[in-house]
């Protein structure tokens, strides 16, 4: 991004309505290239880009340079996102009521251990509490989890999908719920690490705490399982 345009978006995430007027302006190609992909599904185009005008506006007051990666790579999702939150029927994928029973014990469990002890509880702490096995809950927490996740925020910023360096497959990946397919395949604590990152905006160092391993081991953890689910979603 050339300097006159960073100064744009600084005044942009500052408040300034004409610099907003003028980044959406310039950007109205990128915002138009993912409306498109939302064509004939009932809105009115210029609806559906008015929409994605909102994600772009978040995206510039979510933005930090310090992320490393460009602003474009950083709206898209945020773009695409708000779009589909328009667009989905009701946000969530149907889950039997067996398991929604198990995930208000689960969550009534995180509850009290959280009360109990003053922090968040260690998965194997929740097992016990609960009775459940480890690889149970992580399939509980995989099966009643948002699939808007993939535009959730880890601490640091990033999203899964953006970590998984792959925009043009957001579409396949709500409608056919292939995500969360790759991600209960993945081994138990691979799966762990990716729901307390991306799913709960969990730091590396909190994820660490909770499974009760070193910060240096979840870093490792996490580029496996994310490498993992690149390859599950080829």
């Amino acid at each position: 991004m050339i300097s006159e345009q960073k100064d744009l978006l600084a005044s942009a995430r500052e408040g300034d309505r004409e610099a907003c007027q003028e980044i959406i302006r310039t950007n109205d190609r990128l915002i138009w290239s993912i409306v498109q992909r939302y064509s004939g599904r009932g809105v009115e185009l210029e609806d559906l880009f008015q929409l994605g005008c909102i994600g772009f506006l978040k995206a510039i007051q979510g933005f930090d340079p310090e992320y490393g990666t460009c602003f474009s790579t950083y709206a898209v999702p945020k773009i695409a996102g708000e779009i589909r939150r328009f667009l989905r029927d009701d946000g969530a994928v149907k889950v039997s009521r067996s398991i929604k029973e198990q995930a208000g014990k689960l969550y009534s469990a995180r509850e009290r251990l959280r009360t109990r002890l003053g922090r968040e509880p260690a998965v194997s702490e929740l097992a016990e509490e609960t009775g459940m096995e480890i690889e149970t809950i992580a399939s509980i927490e995989t099966a009643t989890a948002q699939v808007t996740s993939l535009q959730s925020e880890t601490a640091e910023g990033l999203t899964l999908e953006s970590a998984l360096g792959d925009t043009g497959m957001e579409e396949s990946l709500v409608e056919h719920i292939a995500l969360r397919d790759a991600i209960s395949s993945l081994p138990e604590r691979e799966q762990m690490v990716i729901m307390l990152r991306y799913f709960r905006g969990f730091t590396q160092e909190r994820t660490a705490k909770v499974i009760g391993v070193s910060q240096v081991q979840i870093s490792r953890i996490e580029r496996k399982a994310v490498q993992h689910l690149r390859e599950k979603l080829a």
